[in-house]
């Protein structure tokens, strides 16, 4: 019998995050003050992150400590896994060897538990009470609420109004942890009356969370923020994830030849990516290949464009330079939440501006097509943001078929679906809508990008 799945000893889990800013091809560009169009001081972030988040911001370190306390309450779910795809692969008919790391062992269900640990750890450690943030599809409100509950912090969460209502026992699960839930965009702010007025009917996007919560931290000296995603100390506590890889890899004399991750915020996609892309940046692999798989109707990376954005939609944010669709972008109503948002990571965007990295979208019946065929193979069911790196593993495995190679393909399973079970009602029963993004639609976009000098 086959041996699918490479395990790691508690003792071998890595005590130290990977930093891949100072390895990074060009630097990454400074945000800038919203006002002042100047770089952002760590003053200008005080009243958002605590001071430790903040350094882990701006750091050059190539490899942070993982703090002790992090380092426990990880290892309830850590180490995981990584699995071999073998049946996978026999339905493909492919030559191609597929791994998956799967982080949907966690209470929380997804690898948002990385960050979100260390954020409350943080936080906690700074005297903070309470903290508010935004979630798309619920996999980052639920993983948040449950290390806020750890630490004895009060959580405030708004959960874009088309998730809310579309995946009600992600918000129950918040809930159950002490979580005030709200949809957005919602009358609790002048940011979300101000979208409201503007359409009552709003489906709401992550861009307008974000402005909700930002919006209730700045204005409550006993509130801080916290980001899911996007953000350089996110990316940092997400490579965890890719530094267990190369360890269990390197168990079985493997090394990638393709890495595909799901992309939104770029959170997962930085976490399993980074630790190789140090090999890819010091020469050592330069033929490593890294895809990104986005939506088609949220298609950031694919068609957006390269400059200063808000990271909100109201415009309260410092200003990054991203790839995005525009700020005031509203996407379309698709069961992956996770995955609609304007904006891209600095660090992600940075890694594809210099090809370091490619990019790829997909519609989401055929993505969906996707997670009932590693469901019926693998026997687990994704959730319908992890099956976009399904999607593109698969379109890799092809690729080798057709090629007559065998390589090695690593993807990220970033979450399970089993809070998604009635997304995949409306595919079963054909509810499911692909929607296609006209260039003009992100062209008038476009023209709301803050100008910059």
């Amino acid at each position: 019998m086959r041996d699918n799945q490479i395990y790691l000893n508690p003792s071998e889990m890595p005590t130290k995050y990977y930093n891949i800013v100072p390895d990074l091809p060009t630097p990454l560009a400074m945000p800038l003050n919203p006002a002042t169009k100047q770089p952002v001081s760590p003053d200008d972030l005080a009243p958002l992150f605590p001071e430790e988040l903040i350094m882990q911001e701006v750091s050059q370190e190539r490899f942070i400590d993982i703090p002790e306390e992090v380092l426990e309450l990880y290892s309830l779910s850590r180490p995981t896994a990584m699995h071999r795809a073998f049946r996978l692969e026999k339905a493909l008919g492919t030559p191609a060897k597929i791994f998956f790391k799967y982080e949907g062992s966690n209470p929380a269900g997804s690898h948002k538990t990385n960050t979100a640990i260390a954020q409350a750890y943080y936080n906690k450690r700074a005297g903070i009470k309470k903290i508010v943030t935004e979630t798309g599809a619920g996999q980052w409100g639920s993983a948040l609420s449950i290390a806020t509950q750890h630490f004895g912090i009060d959580l405030e969460v708004y959960m874009v109004k088309v998730s809310y209502d579309q995946k009600p026992y992600r918000r129950t699960l918040m809930q159950l942890h002490d979580a005030k839930v709200y949809a957005s965009p919602s009358n609790r702010t002048n940011s979300g009356r101000q979208i409201l007025e503007k359409d009552p009917n709003s489906p709401g996007s992550l861009g307008v969370a974000i402005s909700e919560a930002v919006e209730i931290a700045a204005n409550n000296k006993d509130t801080n923020y916290a980001l899911g995603s996007v953000l350089n100390h996110v990316m940092l506590h997400q490579s965890i994830i890719g530094e267990e890889a190369r360890l269990q890899l390197d168990k079985v004399n493997e090394y990638p030849d393709i890495i595909v991750a799901s992309a939104g915020g770029g959170s997962n996609f930085a976490g399993i990516a980074s630790p190789f892309l140090r090999d890819k940046l010091s020469g050592a692999k330069k033929d490593l290949k890294v895809v990104a798989v986005e939506p088609s109707s949220c298609p950031t990376l694919t068609k957006g464009k390269f400059a200063y954005d808000f990271g909100d939609t109201v415009g309260f944010t410092p200003l990054l330079k991203m790839f995005t669709l525009g700020h005031t972008f509203i996407p379309p109503a698709i069961h992956a939440g996770g995955l609609r948002y304007h904006g891209m990571s600095p660090i992600v965007s940075n890694l594809y501006e210099n090809k370091v990295i490619e990019a790829v979208n997909y519609h989401q019946i055929e993505v969906f097509d996707a997670a009932k065929l590693f469901l019926t193979t693998e026997g687990i069911l994704p959730a319908p943001e992890s099956a976009h790196a399904i999607k593109g593993a698969i379109e890799q495995a092809k690729l080798c078929t057709e090629r007559n190679e065998a390589k090695t393909i690593l993807f990220n399973l970033s979450g399970h679906g089993f809070l998604d079970l009635g997304s995949y009602g409306s595919y079963i029963d054909n509810k499911l809508e692909d929607y296609k993004l006209p260039d003009e639609v992100i062209m008038r976009y476009f023209a709301d990008l803050p100008i910059v000098d």
